[in-house]
């Protein structure tokens, strides 16, 4: 095996929005907003890399350093038209085997609400999920019919998107939005800041926290059933 110190342990899920008459400051606030303006990003493409773990946002992010290079899939949009919707999204599909690999995809819209938005951005990821699996699919197919025949094949543990969607309310002034999925390499939660001895199974707020991202738009997988037999168009 090669060496592994440069493939993430955790990912967590955040979104944001700002707002400024500067393109670049409405971005920095959206930044903020989503609690990651104090890192160096780097986006990557869109591989979740196997047994990395999925981690609540309020978990993840004191596991970061201010000024550290962090690395993010990352959906931003941007626009100063009055009245025009806007939305970015980041979708995850996760292979039943942690062993393998999944995938995330970036998917920005002008125009789509955030719902929209989210299962396109999700039908994105699951589908290479599913290509890569040998799941066979029909393209054209809705999405909801994709997602009951990639659950059904057993081969997929969930699949999820987290999106943020805003109306630009002023004119003149740029309004951005962004999700992220970020990922964390150093696993020493020990040498977190403010935080003392870990507990595996709490949350930020020491309730029991799930393997998923807060805030955004999951949809569970339903008890494996034996293989489709539904052959691609």
């Amino acid at each position: 095996m090669g060496d592994t110190s440069h493939v993430p342990k955790k990912v967590f899920f955040t979104k944001g929005t700002g707002t400024h008459k500067d393109k670049l400051t409405s971005f920095e606030l959206a930044l903020r907003d989503a609690g990651i303006e104090k890192f160096n990003l780097v986006t990557v493409s869109s591989i979740l890399p196997p047994f990395c773990e999925i981690v609540p946002k309020g978990k993840g992010l004191p596991l970061l350093n201010a000024g550290e290079i962090v690395f993010v899939v990352l959906s931003r949009n941007e626009s100063n038209e009055h009245n025009r919707l806007i939305s970015a999204s980041v979708g995850a599909a996760v292979p039943a085997d942690r062993s393998q690999y999944g995938y995330l995809s970036e998917y920005h819209s002008f125009g789509e609400p955030e719902d929209k938005a989210g299962d396109y951005a999700e039908d994105l990821a699951a589908s290479m999920l599913a290509s890569t699996l040998g799941v066979e699919f029909d393209l054209n197919q809705g999405w909801d019919e994709k997602e009951t025949l990639f659950k059904m094949s057993g081969k997929f543990v969930k699949t999820t998107n987290i999106t943020q969607s805003m109306v630009v309310d002023k004119q003149g002034e740029w309004t951005s939005v962004l999700a992220a999925a970020v990922f964390i390499l150093n696993v020493n939660e020990a040498d977190a800041p403010g935080n003392g001895k870990p507990d595996a199974k709490a949350g930020n707020d020491g309730k029991p926290a799930a393997d998923k991202p807060a805030a955004h738009n999951e949809k569970p997988a339903a008890a494996a059933a034996p293989q489709s037999s539904q052959p691609a168009k």
